[in-house]
């Protein structure tokens, strides 16, 4: 009789063995070093990126955020403890400074920023801003969204979410600028990296042509014993003397930055990352400082970004309609002394500014003499215009000249 066939310990069959391929690639320390540069990391760690992400973090973190009331005559800055808490201290851990860098600079850096406001009753208490390695933004596949944060789930209603450059298909994803840097900030990486290895590892100065029938020659222990004793001199500067039938001294010039255009290079790529950010070039390194171009990158870029926190802070926290707020940017525009002082003079002049008004932009304390508005080339008080003997055809008291004098 036959064994008896015994079934197998396990229920299925063995999974299959797959066979994968893989590439090595042998090469030296200085030319991996050349060629791939320092390794990698992200597009937002290139020192002239994070140069204009912090022009941009640290100007709109200067500017002062204004609770503000749409009333009759025009809009007023309200002062309470809500634009208290927006402007000076938005919660215990942080300054107003310190807050509004945090968000401006995730927002640049990821397209996205997210913060959750924490109440007291009906009162707001404070903001907090995620950490954004922390945070996920997330579709529902019905054209809304939520927000995880350690593995917590979060509505869009009880959040403020910052977005900044917004995706056409997933307006509520914000895309940032890493796109548009990716292939000029790897151009930059590898301009660094040959400089780099140019000043570590530069090329000899001196070549020695030498007759290859040498017998001293021949090996690596020979050209070392020549060079010691026809080529390293004593003392600093003294010549060297060679016999001309078997050496020619020969003088080059090694690589240099300006010959491989590396200056050149990196000042277009300079240039190309400050065009995408919108920034003048003066302000990462790149040409003169110019108050036209600067004057107007705060007007039209800077608050672009602002008007965003602006925008989402006020349909975030405030209910009323009547009430908004508004960063406030002429502290940021490069006035000189006098242009302020021309400007105010103009306006004191027409009544347009008390002069208490002017002193503040000065940087003067308030004057209780100076509380009063002043017109024209007299500088009368408004309530005293009316008064004026020109307005009236003179002194009616006045006496006549007598006609027979």
């Amino acid at each position: 009789m036959g064994k008896k066939k015994t079934r197998p310990r396990y229920g299925r069959d063995a999974p299959p063995m797959v066979k994968t391929r893989s590439a090595i690639a042998l090469s030296s320390p200085d030319a991996w070093k050349i060629l791939c540069g320092d390794g990698y990391r992200p597009v937002m760690q290139c020192a002239e990126v994070q140069m204009c992400v912090t022009v941009y973090a640290e100007l709109i973190a200067s500017m002062t955020l204004r609770l503000m009331k749409n009333d009759r005559n025009g809009d007023i800055r309200v002062r309470n403890e809500l634009s208290r808490l927006l402007d000076i201290e938005p919660n215990p851990l942080m300054t107003h400074m310190t807050f509004f860098e945090v968000v401006a600079r995730t927002l640049m850096e990821n397209g996205s920023q997210v913060t959750v406001p924490k109440y007291s009753g009906e009162y707001l208490r404070e903001l907090r801003p995620l950490e954004p390695s922390k945070t996920a933004v997330t579709g529902d596949g019905h054209g809304s969204y939520f927000v995880t944060w350690n593995g917590l789930r979060l509505n869009p209603d009880e959040v403020l979410h910052f977005v900044l450059n917004p995706d056409p298909d997933e307006p509520w994803r914000g895309r940032g600028f890493s796109a548009s840097l990716r292939d000029i900030v790897r151009s930059i990486r590898q301009a660094n990296a040959t400089r780099q290895a140019l000043q570590e590892s530069p090329a000899p100065s001196i070549i020695v042509k030498v007759d290859g029938l040498t017998e001293e020659f021949a090996s690596g222990e020979g050209r070392q014993k020549l060079r010691e004793q026809y080529l390293d001199a004593r003392d600093n500067g003294q010549p060297w003397f060679i016999p001309s039938e078997a050496f020619s001294v020969e003088q080059v010039k090694p690589l240099s930055l300006a010959d491989l255009a590396i200056k050149d290079s990196l000042e277009l790529d300079k240039r190309s990352v400050a065009a995408i950010f919108g920034i003048p070039p003066f302000l990462v390194g790149v040409g003169e400082f110019n108050q036209a171009a600067y004057q107007h990158f705060v007007t039209t870029r800077l608050m672009a970004v602002a008007r965003v926190i602006e925008q989402t802070l006020t349909r975030g926290l405030l209910y009323s309609p009547d009430y908004y707020l508004s960063f406030n940017p002429r502290s940021l525009y490069n006035y000189s002394l006098t242009e302020l002082v021309n400007v105010g003079k103009e306006l004191v002049d027409r009544a347009a500014m008390r002069r208490n008004e002017l002193r503040d932009w000065l940087g003067l304390p308030p004057d209780p003499e100076m509380e009063e508005m002043y017109l024209l080339e007299n500088y009368l008080p408004t309530n005293m215009l009316a008064e004026q003997k020109k307005l009236k055809g003179g002194d009616d008291h006045e006496e006549k000249p007598d006609a027979d004098a």
